[in-house]
């Protein structure tokens, strides 16, 4: 039965036959280990978890992401789903967390983001308090807001995007936050934190503020799930979740960068990797990663045997945190800097 749900006019024995019960097996193994979960389908929750979100795709990158903002504790784990390739969900509303795997796995096996999300809501008797909006690889757009959920609440469906909202002050959140996204500059996880923060300007969930989360994929999957999410940051409980949630998106850029620079020490070239944490340090102030940032940098110039450049972005490191040059012995032994005792003396005297 419940492959004719969500699979109607496919043949038992054709080709997608194989995709098909891969996704039944998924479906039955969240049931096992995720009872709780997966049971809500037929018994609609009492509280709604989730108030406003947005869906997109990056048509220049193919990124794919989703960002949300609740006053409800812990959001994160809830409402946002993406994989790399494949798509991306907001479950929200008087909330069944499994329209999350459940369309990404629809969407893994071919279906379209509509076809997925009409095949999920078929299934569920609770749908009417339902939201949830999905979107698929090919920049497709499926969303659906339940004749019960709770005023104000309503969506808009863009090109490559959708924002929906419930439980607001305003019927106008929705909308302010598509304009916010359209007219949006930068790259998709800026323009997700814009069209947050037009819902909160326009006042938001009725109820305040506590939890937010952003989720961005790449668009193709490498098999590597620790690169393929690009963002991954949870706000758990906080005065001002957006706020915090731009301050972690900004960090994670740093962090990117610095990445990066060590990325290019392994390939042994230091320019770029000196390049790489110039770029961090620019993006983030020193307290913000502790020195960390300036410490690579001037990590990087010794290296490459401009020690005079190195030694301002050590005292910045150390200016933050003294015990940074107890860590350059330790790069030594490791090989990650240059066995030469009169740069590194003069990196300690100089530094401190």
């Amino acid at each position: 039965m419940l492959f004719l749900i969500l699979c109607p006019g496919i043949d038992r024995d054709g080709p997608e036959r194989r995709s098909i019960m891969q996704i039944f097996f998924i479906y039955a193994a969240f049931i096992l280990v995720f009872p709780a979960v997966a049971a809500p389908r037929n018994v609609s929750p009492r509280r709604p978890v989730s108030t406003y979100s947005i869906v997109a795709r990056d048509s220049v990158t193919g990124e794919m992401g989703v960002a949300v903002q609740s006053h409800w504790f812990s959001v994160g784990p809830v409402v946002p789903w993406a994989e790399a390739g494949v798509g991306a969900v907001a479950t929200q509303s008087l909330v069944d967390p499994s329209y999350g795997p459940l369309g990404l796995a629809l969407m893994r096996a071919g279906k379209s983001a509509p076809r997925a999300l009409e095949a999920l809501l078929t299934a569920d008797t609770g749908r009417e308090v339902r939201q949830v909006a999905m979107i698929d690889n090919e920049g497709r757009i499926a969303v659906h807001t339940g004749n019960r959920a709770i005023a104000a609440a309503g969506h808009h469906r863009g090109r490559q995007y959708s924002v929906q909202a419930n439980l607001m002050g305003r019927p106008t959140v929705w909308r302010a936050m598509a304009e916010a996204y359209e007219t949006a500059e930068g790259d998709l996880a800026e323009r997700l934190l814009q069209a947050l923060e037009a819902a909160e300007s326009e006042g938001g969930d009725i109820r305040g503020r506590q939890s937010a989360a952003i989720l961005i994929v790449a668009p193709q999957s490498t098999d590597r799930v620790w690169e393929d999410r690009k963002y991954d940051l949870r706000v758990e409980d906080h005065p001002d979740p957006v706020g915090e949630l731009r301050r972690l998106v900004m960090l994670q850029r740093a962090y990117h960068k610095l990445n990066e620079g060590d990325v290019w020490l392994e390939k042994n070239n230091p320019e770029k990797a000196v390049a790489a944490y110039r770029e961090a340090t620019e993006i983030v102030p020193d307290r913000a990663t502790g020195g960390e940032a300036a410490f690579w940098v001037a990590v990087s110039l010794a290296n490459t045997g401009r020690t005079g450049e190195a030694v301002p972005f050590m005292k910045r490191a150390c200016a933050e945190n003294p015990d940074w040059i107890k860590l350059l012995p330790r790069l030594v032994q490791a090989g990650l800097l240059t066995d030469e005792k009169a740069l590194i003396d003069r990196l300690v005297q100089e530094a401190q």
